[in-house]
C-alpha cells in the first residue's frame, strides 16, 4: 500500500511544482511588461518636459513672466531713451547668441542621444539573435531526441509483436 501510494504521489508533486514555475514565470512576463510600459511611459514625460522647458526658455526671456507685466514693460520699451537702445541692442545680440547656442547644443544632444538609441538597438538586436540561434539549436536536438525515442518504441513495439 505504501509503495503505490509513492507511485502517484511523487509525480503529482512534480506535477504541481511545474505548474506553480510556469505561474511564476508568466506573472513574471506581465511584470516586465508592466514595467516596459512605464518606462516608455517616462521617457515620454521626460522628453516632453524637457521639449517644454526648452520651449518655453527659448522662445522669449520673458515667457515665464504673466501677461498684465508684459504690457507693462512693452510700454516702458516704447517710452526708451535712444541711448539706452544702444546699450540695450549688444546685449539683445549676445542673449540671441547664447540662444542660438544653446539651441545647437541641444540638437547636438538629441542627435548623439538617437545614435546611442541606433547602437543600442542594433546591440540588443545581436543578443536576440545570439538568443535565437542558441534556442533553435537546442529546440532541433530536444526534437530530434523525441523523434528518436519514437522510432525506438516503434520498432520495440514492431519486434515484440513479431516474437
Amino acid at each position: 500500500m505504501r509503495r503505490s501510494s509513492l507511485r502517484w504521489t511523487i509525480p503529482t508533486i512534480l506535477a504541481l511544482q511545474l505548474g506553480l514555475l510556469w505561474l511564476q514565470g508568466a506573472q513574471l512576463h506581465r511584470q516586465n511588461q508592466a514595467l516596459e510600459g512605464l518606462r516608455e511611459d517616462i521617457q515620454v514625460l521626460a522628453e516632453s518636459i524637457e521639449d517644454s522647458q526648452s520651449s518655453t526658455s527659448y522662445e522669449e526671456g520673458g515667457a515665464a513672466v504673466p501677461a498684465r507685466f508684459q504690457a507693462d514693460s512693452a510700454q516702458k520699451k516704447k517710452m526708451a531713451v535712444l541711448g539706452v537702445e544702444e546699450e540695450q541692442d549688444p546685449a539683445a545680440k549676445e542673449l540671441q547668441a547664447s540662444k542660438d547656442s544653446a539651441q545647437k547644443a541641444l540638437k547636438d544632444a538629441r542627435e548623439v542621444r538617437s545614435k546611442l538609441s541606433f547602437e543600442e538597438n542594433a546591440r540588443k538586436a545581436e543578443e536576440a539573435r545570439k538568443v535565437q540561434t542558441a534556442t533553435s539549436s537546442w529546440q532541433l536536438w530536444s526534437w530530434g531526441a523525441v523523434a528518436f525515442v519514437v522510432l525506438a518504441l516503434v520498432v520495440r513495439a514492431f519486434l515484440r509483436r513479431r516474437a
